[in-house]
């Protein structure tokens, strides 16, 4: 099933999609996620999908980032497959929506698209074994991990490079239902591919990402993993309209504007 949030009458709504259809319902998210079975009792009025702003699909208290995460993209640019995952955050303040705009920082020359597969936890993960880890994870979503290259070059460290307001793109829905093993994943820049590849070229598959980092740090309902982004990485433009994809996810699309 499909879970996401809107914003009806100024007020924040989970719903679960349907032909492109709305149901509203009468919990959180993750409360939709973890029932599994979405019965009448938490089902209210029906809502037509353009009628409504579509809201990130969660408010995750941070969102931990894995890069170099594909072999293909390794190759790309000729670089040694890592031995562990390669970790770093965006803070929440980042997270945009569906359809939300990108603002380009006056600060930065070069800001680069980065489509990945998100992951969605639904309970407190800690110490998790990968085994076990699909019992942590509520869903998938489609994210777009913005980043300010030139930065993160001048910088030698990724932390202001990835952390600016609205740098961080999740949409526009949870999938609940999906194989994270084999996912076409494209990006397509002002309508062009610049993005091909399928999750199954991951170093490191979304169970032993769980493992690696709630055995790090305490993962909490909401939280993303982005697990990171295939070959084909470039620069935006303002003006430029970016939609990164995901096979059985759908679109997240988002338009590049000026601060």
């Amino acid at each position: 099933m499909k879970i996401m949030r809107f914003l009806k009458e100024a007020q924040e709504k989970t719903g679960l999609l349907e032909n492109n259809k709305i149901i509203e319902l009468s919990c959180s998210p993750i409360e939709a996620i973890n029932s599994k079975n979405i019965d009448e009792s938490f089902q209210k009025d029906m809502n037509k999908l353009n009628d409504v702003q579509i809201l990130p699909p969660v408010s995750p208290s941070k969102i931990v980032c894995v890069g170099l995460n594909y072999s293909d993209h390794a190759a790309e640019i000729n670089m040694e497959l890592p031995e562990e995952p390669i970790i770093f955050m965006k803070p929440s303040t980042s997270v945009v929506g569906h359809l939300d705009n990108i603002i380009y920082p006056a600060s930065s020359s070069q800001v680069d698209y980065e489509g990945e597969l998100g992951i969605v936890l639904s309970k407190e993960a800690r110490n998790v074994k990968s085994e076990d880890a699909a019992d942590y994870i509520g869903g998938y979503t489609a994210v777009n991990d913005i980043t300010a290259r030139d930065l993160q070059r001048k910088d030698g460290q990724w932390t202001r490079a990835k952390s600016f307001d609205t740098f961080c793109p999740m949409g526009p829905c949870i999938e609940t239902e999906l194989d994270p093993m084999n996912q076409n994943i494209s990006l397509k820049l002002n309508g062009e591919f610049k993005q091909k590849s399928n999750t199954k070229n991951m170093i490191f598959n979304v169970y032993e990402l769980v493992e690696f980092i709630s055995n790090i740090m305490t993962l909490k309902p909401g939280d993303v993993i982005a697990t990171g982004t295939p070959p084909g990485i470039g620069p935006m433009n303002i003006g430029d309209t970016v939609e990164a994809k995901i096979e059985e996810i759908g679109i997240l699309k988002n338009f590049i504007k000026k601060s």
